[in-house]
């Protein structure tokens, strides 16, 4: 939704414009690369070590997922659907 040159929500909770929106998109998109890169190194670890911290997975995985609904979030703001 476009509001005099900004972006924003129906809520009306946050206005921000579309290129402070791109900057915010990429800063989760690459934390959500590195919890992949974590995930990954902690499962290594694990395998190598006979056991894996269930807890620290656990909570990264969930972070990763937190980042995944943000991303999705601001994809709907900037991506408007559109009715064919």
């Amino acid at each position: 939704m476009r509001q005099g040159g900004r972006l924003g929500r129906l809520s009306g909770k946050v206005v921000v414009n579309e290129q402070e929106l791109r900057k915010r998109l990429a800063l989760l998109r690459s934390e959500h690369r590195d919890l992949d890169v974590a995930i990954a190194a902690l499962i290594q670890t694990g395998a190598q070590s006979g056991f894996m911290d269930q807890l620290q997975m656990a909570r990264l995985k969930k972070r990763k997922l937190a980042l995944r609904d943000r991303i999705a979030a601001i994809e709907d703001v900037l991506i408007p659907d559109i009715i064919a």
